[in-house]
């Protein structure tokens, strides 16, 4: 999608220990227009699917995911937890996901009235680097025996193993922008 990967190369700024922040636009801060554009993108990658839910986690996956959703009809979003909260079902389904960027192993949740044998799941995701938290998910749709119909990124990091390893699963993988390397210097160079 070359209008992202314009606004990357725009606002993206890289960071120590191999990071892309671009949470002027995206995780942070919110490009509402973009992110439409980005959710019309996922829905024509993806419309033959035919998903009923779109999941993803908390909290960058969600805006996203909420974009995607109103093109595939307003499909319900359902996001994985990275914390307990009170009115959380006892037996949640519960994945294991470790952080790229936090550097931090969060046991991420999905309540079991939200996801099961009978939904079709897009899973959808901020970035992919070394596919953690999409393998979590992955790992909560077969807990749930939900069928997945895809697997999408806003931004992949086609250097690091994580897209290979989905599609190593089985499953189809779409990215919006790949990163194919990033330099000291501030240079981005895309696939």
């Amino acid at each position: 999608m070359k209008l992202l990967e314009e606004r990357i190369r725009k606002d993206g700024k890289i960071l120590p220990g191999d990071i892309l922040k671009i949470d002027n636009f995206l995780n942070h801060q919110i490009d509402v227009e973009l992110m439409d554009q980005m959710g019309e993108e996922f829905y024509r990658l993806f419309k033959d699917k035919k998903p009923n839910k779109i999941l993803t986690i908390e909290s960058s996956g969600i805006a996203i995911a909420a974009a995607a959703s109103r093109c595939f009809g307003y499909i319900p979003v359902v996001f994985a937890k990275k914390t307990v909260a009170a009115n959380m079902a006892k037996n949640a389904f519960e994945a294991k996901e470790h952080s790229y960027t936090r550097n931090i192993e969060y046991t991420v949740q999905v309540s079991r009235e939200y996801l099961g044998p009978e939904d079709r799941v897009l899973i959808l995701d901020d970035f992919l680097a070394n596919g953690e938290a999409m393998n979590a998910l992955i790992n909560i749709c077969k807990q749930a025996e939900a069928q997945i119909v895809g697997c999408g990124s806003v931004v992949c990091k086609t250097y690091q193993p994580g897209e290979q390893r989905i599609k190593d699963m089985g499953y189809e993988v779409e990215v919006l922008a790949r990163v194919k390397a990033m330099s000291d210097d501030g240079q981005i160079e895309f696939e």
